[in-house]
């Protein structure tokens, strides 16, 4: 219960700040070209609200909504999500968005957008600058990796060090990684000390990837216990912290990679019970474990839970390797953050195209995936680094050509200032309720899956 108040206040903190700036971007413009701001709110408010604040011979209300979900900036005089198509009937005033050239409705509009995407530069460059960069160099995992049978068919093997894919460094372990794999060619691997190349078709598919268990790759972690639960399996059975674990059921495990997997085998082996005397005998295992400090070796036999966890974790992965820290000057820190940003809103955008395929649409996730992504305690270097990275996306989303978003008006201006004619009152009230139906779907599908994730359908 700790672990979920401590994500989701990060999450609330940062989906406020970010919609607050994004709102404020319209305000900003709006105020700058003379147009009225009748509501500027944090939430939304259907039928009720839980604050509102009019301050004495202004035009605008500023309030808290009870509903979550974003907030809003009510702009005089365009249609927009409030689809308050009564005000439109009345005379144009000089202070309405309707009455204002287009190129300043423009700016209104991209003007929560620019925010947002300059917020999150200016954020990770300040992230840099306080912090630095750590990583782990893929060339300096010595222990090397561990890949699936996918990854062997092409021609990898186990406690390969990637070296590089189509003469490009690989610098970290992560999605990049996987990104580069799945469109190159040619990647060059460490194997006994001799540099190796292996063939590439350059289509692997990105999701299966991440997606397959084992996945196609994993860094190898030596099998040594950094962490037991007090109530495990593990702690029961006597094993400790500094314990190396040898074998499960008597098969050699080489690396908790390896451990993992062939726990992963009888979790297979238990689903697939017909019988009580089968789920008992899948449940049932030998651990064969080392305690360097003792010099001795045990074999103890023991069930595990329905859920087939020993309650045990390795060490991690800045634990084992050398980790490289590079730091950042103030002015420094501003080329980089903007690199770091448009490197991650490249990638985003790239690996779009699976949002289309079945099992990208699977992958969606509404505010318990986008939650679950904060740390368990408060950490404000990855915070912050989230809260970028939401601004980033919550800048492109909203530039997006649809109805009902930012992006959607902007297509209609720009239509307007190509050919000099504006799309009917009709035609804007049915597409802001298209776009925002689109939009409403797209919410229920997301959250849905964060559900069936939840209830272990997904």
């Amino acid at each position: 219960m700790e672990i979920f108040l401590i994500r989701l206040l990060q999450f609330m903190l940062s989906i406020s700040l970010l919609v607050l700036l994004h709102e404020g971007g319209h305000f900003f413009f709006s105020k700058l070209f003379g147009v009225r701001v009748e509501k500027f709110y944090l939430f939304f408010d259907p039928w009720f609200h839980l604050f509102e604040w009019k301050p004495k011979n202004s035009d605008t209300a500023y309030g808290l909504g009870w509903l979550p979900l974003g907030g809003y900036c009510k702009i005089a005089g365009m249609i927009d999500e409030s689809f308050d198509t009564e005000q439109m009937k009345q005379p144009v005033q000089s202070w309405e968005f309707r009455a204002k050239p287009a190129w300043q409705r423009l700016l209104i509009m991209i003007g929560g957008v620019l925010v947002n995407f300059l917020l999150a530069l200016f954020i990770y460059s300040m992230v840099l600058y306080t912090w630095g960069e750590d990583y782990v160099k893929v060339s300096d995992m010595t222990h090397g990796m561990k890949f699936n049978a996918e990854a062997q068919e092409y021609g990898f093997q186990d406690g390969d060090i990637l070296l590089s894919v189509d003469s490009v460094p690989l610098k970290d372990f992560g999605t990049d990684l996987y990104r580069m794999l799945s469109k190159g060619r040619q990647a060059v691997v460490l194997r006994n000390g001799e540099e190796t190349a292996i063939g590439l078709p350059g289509n692997i598919n990105f999701l299966n990837m991440l997606k397959s268990d084992p996945q196609f790759v994993r860094p190898l972690l030596p099998a040594v216990i950094d962490y037991v639960d007090s109530l495990s399996v593990a702690a029961r059975i006597g094993m400790q912290k500094g314990d190396e674990i040898l074998a499960v059921n008597g098969k050699r495990v080489h690396s908790f990679n390896e451990f993992s997997y062939e726990l992963g085998v009888l979790r297979d082996v238990l689903s697939a019970a017909e019988t009580h005397a089968d789920s008992v005998a899948a449940q049932r295992v030998t651990i064969s474990f080392r305690r360097p400090s003792a010099h001795q070796i045990y074999n103890a036999t023991t069930r595990l839970g329905d859920n087939m966890m020993l309650g045990v974790a390795t060490t991690a992965l800045t634990d084992c390797y050398k980790v490289t820290h590079v730091s950042y000057g103030f002015f420094e820190s501003f080329p980089a953050g903007i690199r770091f940003g448009w490197h991650v809103l490249s990638g985003y955008v790239s690996d779009l195209k699976y949002l289309f395929s079945s099992d990208g649409a699977k992958s969606l996730g509404g505010f318990g995936a986008i939650g679950s992504l904060f740390p368990p305690v408060w950490d404000w270097h990855m915070f912050w680094l989230m809260t970028a990275f939401l601004s980033i996306i919550l800048a492109f989303m909203n530039i997006l050509p649809i109805p009902a978003l930012d992006g959607g008006h902007v297509l209609f201006l720009l239509y307007e200032m190509i050919t000099g004619r504006q799309p009917s009152e009709k035609f804007l009230v049915v597409a802001e309720y298209i776009g925002f139906g689109l939009l409403l779907l797209l919410m229920i599908v997301a959250n849905m899956n964060d559900i069936l994730r939840w209830l272990g359908y997904m």
